[in-house]
């Protein structure tokens, strides 16, 4: 695969290159090394592209996975205490704080990573929830989003995000405050 997109998001690009830049580079490198038509294994059901030989989001997401691990990176949870203040005085619940987590795909040396080949919603919390959580936690101090441009995200199922739509919503939304540095990257076939 390669990198065909780069968006820095408050900085990203640049705190990427000073702090991390080594790092970097392993990112580079992982993203080249995954072949996505060992990935084009999915037979689409849906009736815009029934019976099309699809990319699995779920194998990319693997093959990703394997690369990260094979570079020393570990992904992280951070175990979520909920409290039960908010609750109404005539409410109680004994499911609170069953197994409940938030997790980081990719962490190494205060940097994180995220691969998302989901949904929408995933890459806009990647970016502006969990990034800030697990920075304020201490964990991070910058970030990678690694997403698919239009192009790619058209060859997978209905519904899945990709580079363009993220960056023009970054760029209306803003920066805050409590936002982080994060480098997005925009991948292709």
């Amino acid at each position: 695969m390669r990198i065909v997109g780069v968006y820095s998001f408050k900085g990203g690009k640049e705190a990427v290159e000073i702090k991390h830049q080594k790092l970097l580079e392993e990112v580079k490198s992982i993203i080249s090394h995954v072949d996505s038509e060992k990935y084009k294994t999915k037979k689409s059901r849906e009736k815009t592209m029934k019976g099309r030989l699809l990319y699995s989001p779920k194998r990319l997401n693997s093959a990703f996975k394997r690369y990260f691990i094979e570079f020393g990176w570990h992904n992280h949870r951070v175990h979520c205490d909920y409290s039960i203040q908010y609750y109404t005085p005539d409410y109680t619940s004994n499911k609170l704080n069953k197994g409940a987590f938030r997790e980081m795909d990719f962490i190494k040396e205060k940097l994180g990573i995220e691969v998302q080949f989901g949904k929408y919603a995933f890459m806009v919390y990647n970016v502006c929830a969990k990034m800030t959580i697990f920075s304020k936690l201490g964990y991070i101090d910058t970030g990678i989003e690694i997403v698919p441009v239009k192009n790619f995200a058209d060859k997978m199922s209905t519904g899945v995000s990709y580079f363009e739509q993220f960056v023009w919503d970054l760029e209306q939304r803003g920066v805050a405050d409590i936002d982080i540095p994060v480098l997005v990257l925009g991948i292709d076939k």
